[in-house]
């Protein structure tokens, strides 16, 4: 049976009718619109994060003999896959103790005279430590690409996160803020890298009217049903379904087979503008109540809250909390994360741990990642979820921090 109610993972900006009219003044475009809030010259809109970074990639190969990329070893599965779609060679460096950014002193050993880019990563709506990044890719004449698709609107000291290295890229998929349902943005500091960046594209992305077409009715989907009763339908079954099954990567939607890469409508990006009028006012909110609820949550014994680092301000879709113990991280995931109340894990595994990325990357150990990724998980930061609700989730939290050592039923599932 169905809940009448499902909370969103991430608290995603809403849409409404009107993003979908035609405005009478039809002369701003997406690309310049987004340009101002970003303040940037120009962005480069393509039709995900990950076409962007793919775009990215292939422009720097034509520029340099160098074929390593480095990442970290918490990230999405889909960045390992375009880099080897871009037939580049995978450098997976660990990251800090109970964060996401590189760890500075295995960065240091990881990158050589073949490095062609290193890819700093901002998750879950934080920003990431990108002075490490900076110092160590000038000091081996690499290029930096900052991965923020988790972070339009975030920023690092003066400077939107994303624009602050060499190349930039953005996501726009559903729930992460403003969405074209799929759709990125690729910025860069450089004008002949911009050129060469839309030069790359006019020959790698073809016009796709198929791909095109599902996504305009995934847009409209999202506009139905991206509400706490139209998410059960759409997230909540299915996410029940393949914990019933014993299969978390695929309940998290986390089991990715191809990488589509195509143009993206003047529709859609019609309603992506008008959207983006909201986006300011949206973060503003989400930064309120995702500070006030990572403090209450930050009381608890035990819980690791990741927060903002200094001089960087964060977009707060969700909130990432690390429990003690693996133990204890699945003992709440166990009470949670079928309830409908917007609980779920950030990425599923390490990039080391998923079975269908070996075969893609060098043998690695990457014990800081792999800690992270099995004993923390996210805390829808919607406005939907009610002061009980979270206060529910905190309940829990308490009871789960104090686990050490019992495991729950599901926990061989993994």
């Amino acid at each position: 049976m169905l809940r009448a109610r499902e909370l969103p993972p991430t608290a995603g900006l809403p849409l409404t009718w009107q993003d979908f009219q035609r405005p009478e003044n039809d002369r701003d475009s997406f690309e310049d619109a987004l340009a101002r809030f970003l303040d940037v010259p120009s962005v480069q809109v393509e039709c995900s994060g990950t076409a962007c970074l793919l775009v990215a990639l292939e422009t720097l190969k034509r520029k340099s003999s160098r074929r390593t990329v480095v990442i970290p070893g918490y990230t999405c599965p889909l960045v390992p896959m375009v880099i080897k779609k871009a037939g580049l060679r995978i450098a997976v460096c660990d990251t800090q103790a109970d964060r996401f950014d590189f760890d500075p002193d295995v960065l240091e050993k990881i990158c050589n005279k073949d490095t062609l880019c290193v890819v700093p990563t901002h998750l879950g709506g934080l920003v990431a430590d990108l002075s490490p990044a900076l110092e160590i890719a000038g000091q081996n004449g690499a290029w930096l690409i900052e991965d923020a698709a988790h972070a339009l609107g975030a920023s690092w000291y003066h400077d939107k996160a994303g624009t602050v290295c060499d190349l930039g890229f953005f996501s726009f998929a559903a729930g992460k803020g403003l969405t074209l349902y799929e759709g990125g943005a690729l910025v860069a500091r450089d004008p002949a890298m911009r050129k060469a960046l839309l030069e790359t594209s006019r020959q790698l992305v073809p016009l796709r009217i198929d791909w095109e077409i599902l996504r305009i009715c995934q847009l409209i989907g999202y506009r139905l049903f991206y509400n706490p009763t139209g998410l059960s339908i759409t997230y909540g079954a299915n996410l029940r379904h393949w914990l019933r099954q014993g299969n978390p990567v695929n309940a998290a939607g986390e089991h990715f087979t191809q990488i589509p890469v195509h143009k993206v409508s003047s529709f859609r990006k019609r309603v992506g503008r008008s959207a983006l009028a909201r986006l300011k006012e949206h973060l503003e909110d989400n930064a309120l109540r995702g500070r006030q609820r990572a403090e209450r949550l930050s009381a608890i014994e035990g819980l690791t809250v990741l927060k903002e680092l200094p001089g960087t301000s964060a977009t707060w879709p969700t909130i990432i909390v690390a429990l003690p113990t693996r133990d204890s991280c699945q003992s709440a995931l166990a009470q949670l994360w079928t309830k409908g109340l917007g609980v779920t894990k950030l990425f599923i595994h390490d990039l080391s741990s998923y079975a269908y990325l070996r075969g893609l990357l060098p043998d690695i150990r990457i014990p800081n990642a792999r800690a992270l990724s099995e004993r923390s998980l996210t805390i829808s930061n919607s406005a939907w979820l009610s002061e009980d609700d979270f206060q529910s989730i905190v309940q829990v939290l308490e009871t789960a921090a104090r686990i050490s050592s019992k495991r729950p039923a599901f926990a061989n599932r993994y």
